[in-house]
């Protein structure tokens, strides 16, 4: 890859943004060093540079910033539905006024695309203007008993102090995402962003300081050592609602743990979605939704196209076609125009998406395009597709995490119905056809939370975003998102 002036200049652009961020522990609304006086490098995975360091946090900040929140939750809850709300809006216009300087952070700290990312900042401002207007609308009840000699009071409160644990993916709408309805419904909140990309979620808490939010609302706590910050926070006694995005391996343990205190849980982990081509399908529909399924975020998304299964007299052509895609795709640093497809996060993710790669073609899959890592600096993987993947291959039953679409053949319905719900995951789930008939029944039987029929983006601020089985409990966004943060309270009054 050669550099231009064009590059240097958005470098140079990116590093005046990043250098704005502030890379503290933020309790009190104020930002310190944390206690050990520890900080951790950040690094930019397409260069493999360290672009910033930030406070390492531990138990003793942990346990500062969960106090905080405890103490601040009272007079939070009390403020006025307008005053939360108003507050979200002006984050919102504040995130959208900053589009460009937030993209560059992320595309530097993740890698994702340039273009990506402006879409991630926007996506990420629209949870904020969401539940601005929600916090406006959270209902109660008034009804009479059945015996006519009560009357039935039903209000909703926040939940309490609320633990956030978020994922390096999407740095700053996972963030928006869970922060939004808390401080929608009234709750204070610990934060803690992912350490592989924390900047963008540092810039998003001056933002919120910036709109008005109030000192112990919002506390943010970044560490190498999650264990170290998290587990305090559900031994304290004093959060009482957690809500992780990450693997379900970790869900299982935080689960454990909220159990200790009967801490209400929203989980959103692990994911194999299925994508279903059949027949009858529009092929170029069907290829560019594959494409937009798979390919965002490189892949390293939760809701990614893992396994596409095509039914057979097509399934040549559409594995040609996907590969003519994808194989036209730009591989490059995310920053410089015109890359469609930025590195992985690490080392670590590159190295077993090659191992699932190479497990795959052992047992006879065959490399249509991609199979390799380009050669130059950087965590990058080149667009893979996969022919006859065997159904004991590895990459079918772990989540690829990277720009490799295997694809499988299959013959009836029935057996893509089967082979797409053998899978303890239920996340997100994908299928095009022309038949409407068939387009409904088939996501009827998909087990899932989240289905894209004829279509490979699924995920909206709007709407209810979530799993079943081993994907999660609990839904993010639409109207239901703000719910995970409330209770109920019913008052009996008896009537005069």
């Amino acid at each position: 890859m050669t550099t231009t002036d064009s590059d240097l200049r958005t470098s140079q652009r990116a590093r005046e943004a990043i250098a704005k961020v502030s890379t503290g522990i933020f309790i009190d609304g104020q930002w310190s060093e944390a206690a050990s006086g520890a900080r951790f490098d950040v690094v930019n995975p397409a260069t493999e540079e360290v672009i910033a360091t930030v406070a390492d946090g531990g138990p003793e900040d942990a346990l500062r910033a969960i106090e905080t929140a405890g103490r601040a939750q009272k007079d939070w809850a009390k403020t006025a539905p307008r005053e939360r709300s108003e507050i979200l809006r002006r984050a919102y216009d504040l995130i959208m006024a900053r589009q460009d300087e937030l993209a560059l952070i992320m595309t530097t700290e993740m890698g994702k695309p340039l273009t990506e990312a402006k879409g991630e900042v926007a996506y990420a401002a629209e949870f904020f203007r969401w539940f601005s207007e929600e916090a406006v609308r959270i209902g109660g009840d008034l009804t009479t008993t059945g015996d006519g000699k009560n009357r039935i009071l039903v209000s909703r409160e926040p939940v309490g102090p609320c633990v956030l644990v978020t994922p390096w993916n999407f740095p700053l709408a996972m963030g928006t995402r869970k922060i939004g309805p808390a401080i929608a419904a009234g709750c204070t909140v610990v934060f803690k962003p992912a350490n592989l990309t924390p900047l963008s979620s540092l810039a998003l808490v001056d933002i919120l300081v910036e709109a008005g939010l109030p000192r112990g609302v919002v506390n943010v706590v970044c560490t190498t050592k999650a264990s170290s910050v998290v587990s305090p926070w559900m031994a304290s006694g004093i959060a009482r609602k957690i809500s992780f995005t990450g693997s379900t391996e970790v869900g299982v343990r935080l689960l454990e743990q909220a159990s200790q205190h009967v801490m209400r849980s929203s989980m959103e982990l692990g994911g194999n979605a299925p994508l279903i081509v059949f027949a009858d399908a529009d092929l170029d529909r069907a290829v560019e939704g594959a494409v937009a399924a798979k390919m965002r975020n490189m892949g390293e998304a939760c809701t990614a196209a893992n396994r596409i299964f095509v039914q057979r007299p097509v399934a040549e052509e559409f594995a040609r076609r996907l590969a003519a895609r994808l194989g036209s795709l730009s591989v490059g640093d995310g920053a410089e125009p015109g890359t469609d497809v930025g590195p992985l996060v690490e080392e670590k993710a590159l190295r077993k998406v090659q191992e699932l790669v190479d497990d795959a073609v052992n047992k006879g899959a065959k490399v249509v395009c991609g199979g390799n890592r380009p050669d130059h600096p950087g965590y990058f993987y080149s667009p893979t597709v996969l022919s006859d993947v065997s159904a004991d291959a590895d990459l079918m039953t772990e989540e690829i995490f990277g720009p490799v679409a295997p694809v499988v053949p299959f013959d009836t319905e029935e057996e893509a119905v089967r082979m797409a719900n053998d899978t303890p995951w239920g996340l997100a789930g994908y299928l095009f056809t022309q038949d409407v008939d068939r387009g409904f029944r088939v996501g009827d039987a998909l087990e899932v939370g989240m289905v894209g029929l004829n279509t490979g983006i699924v995920s909206n601020p709007a709407a209810p975003f979530g799993g079943v089985k081993a994907s999660g409990l609990g839904r993010e966004g639409g109207r239901v998102g703000i719910d995970e943060f409330l209770e109920y309270k019913y008052m009996a009054v008896p009537r005069v």
